[in-house]
């Protein structure tokens, strides 16, 4: 047996210190959050303090906020808290304020938001003892895992799941032609097949763009990676690699045949107009959709209330707009990957997703008193009101099933993995510049006639610099 040199055996006996030290380090670390989380939660809920909550605006405007507050308020009077509006806004960040005492005591946020609190070194809000919770039994495990971080194989639940942010269809049935169910419901399903096929949706638009110089079929801002994304994901793409789907050595978008997704934006652009490239339909869609210059749309169940507003400041009862603004799944995607090509069938579209939810700041000087601010929240009654106001689909199943409509579909579409969870990692932030870059690209390329991305190559190799751009931001210049 060779024996080893002086030199050689310094240098063993170091790198076996090294990883002493680097096990001892995550060790140390697991440890750390969780006695930070188990040592502030006691069970005995603090006195005569203010909690700031920070929420979304939409539940500011809708009036939902502010009833919370007054409920849980009254609630627990008795023990003298008081829950506020935070008045900061809705994006802000804790990671900067919180430290100095800028910052809220509970946070409505979405999942990637609120996971990037925990991405490093410091942890910005606490591990959560989430089996206490009221809620806790009637969520998923998928919705539950949005909010797992661990380290050194422990596993911590770091946020509590509101609501399931799904990419819906919204569209106005009153427009619908008045012959569909002879001309457009090929199946005889009683459905219009422009609701259930991207390919007739597509088909649709091209006939009303042909009928009117100012209205449209279906209309979006194909620059916004959030939804645009689907339509790569659908086709073998993802963000990133990994059975955690966090590995941020592998970028994805390309993989598989991803880019059947860029084929499809392009060609959904051809029914649109400039408008698509940038953020401007996102912001009209609400007043267009009102004034029926626009058939569909897509978006997310939590602002079905703000289109309802704007259908009735255009003249239209409650009544009237609840009965004809649809809000449905999302179409089926051709096989093919070509939007005039039925040939091969149809599947599933998949649909980059999120999970919003409640979480609570490290640095709360009353985490009892949040953790019953949260419970109340997000207890049953709660979450029905507040899909009541504000139209959102509920991760708690019980309140999903008993509101019914699409909501048990969306819990679902969860359970199913038709919805890619957005990864909650703090990599994602990096993603959406290269991704809208180039969906923008791909839409003007279609209505100005460039013609440069028409082949599949140029398409593939597309959308490879997209990936190469992502892991660059990532590792390279961040």
């Amino acid at each position: 047996m060779m024996k080893k040199t002086l030199p050689a055996l310094i240098a063993h006996i170091a790198v076996i210190l090294a990883v002493i030290i680097v096990m001892g380090t995550l060790g140390l670390i697991a440890a750390g959050v969780a006695s930070e989380g188990s040592e502030k939660f006691t069970d005995e809920i603090e006195r005569n303090v203010t909690l700031r909550i920070l929420e979304n605006d939409t539940a500011k405007e809708q009036g939902y906020l502010k009833e919370l507050l007054d409920a849980f308020n009254a609630e627990y009077a008795e023990y003298g808290i008081k829950a506020v509006d935070a008045n900061m806004d809705q994006f802000t960040d804790l990671e900067t304020g919180g430290p100095y005492g800028y910052g809220p005591d509970v946070l409505y946020q979405a999942n990637d938001a609120i996971m990037k609190y925990v991405d490093g070194t410091r942890k910005h809000i606490l591990p959560l003892p989430v089996e206490q919770l009221d809620c806790y039994e009637h969520i998923g495990k998928n919705a539950w895992d949005a909010y797992k971080v661990t380290i050194e194989n422990q596993d911590f639940i770091c946020g509590v799941p509101v609501n399931i942010q799904q990419p819906l269809l919204f569209y106005r049935k009153d427009l619908l032609p008045a012959n569909w169910e002879t001309e457009w419901d090929d199946d005889k399903n009683g459905v219009p097949d422009m609701i259930e096929y991207w390919t007739d949706l597509y088909r649709y638009s091209q006939t009303i763009r042909a009928q009117s110089a100012s209205n449209y079929g279906y209309m979006k801002s194909l620059n916004d990676g959030y939804f645009a994304s689907g339509y790569f994901l659908s086709y073998g793409g993802y963000v990133f690699g990994g059975e955690e789907r966090n590995d941020t050595s592998d970028v994805g978008f390309s993989k598989n045949d991803g880019y059947l997704g860029a084929k499809i934006i392009r060609q959904l652009a051809s029914v649109m107009n400039l408008e698509c490239t940038e953020d401007t339909i996102t912001k009209n869609s609400y007043s267009r959709m009102a004034q029926g210059a626009y058939f569909a749309t897509m978006t997310t169940p939590d602002v079905y209330t703000m289109f309802i507003k704007e259908m009735v400041n255009a003249g239209f009862t409650e009544e009237y707009a609840r009965e004809n603004l649809i809000m449905t799944d999302v179409p089926k995607l051709p096989v093919s990957g070509d939007l005039e090509d039925e040939s091969q069938g149809f599947k599933d579209m998949t649909v980059m997703g999120g999970i919003n939810g409640y979480a609570i700041s490290s640095y709360t000087k009353a985490p009892n008193a949040a953790l019953a601010f949260v419970n109340f929240a997000t207890s049953y009654k709660m979450i029905n009101r507040r899909a009541e106001l504000l139209g959102i689909s509920p991760a708690r199943g019980d309140s999903a099933e008993a509101l019914g409509g699409l909501n048990a579909n969306i819990n679902n579409n969860l359970t199913a993995g038709t919805i890619y969870v957005m990864p909650s990692v703090r990599a994602l932030g990096q993603v959406w510049t290269p991704l809208q870059t180039y969906c923008a690209i791909l839409a003007d390329d279609s209505l100005t006639g460039k013609n440069v991305y028409v082949t599949d190559e140029a398409l593939k190799k597309g959308l490879e610099n997209v990936d190469n751009q992502i892991y660059a931001a990532i590792h390279t210049l961040g």
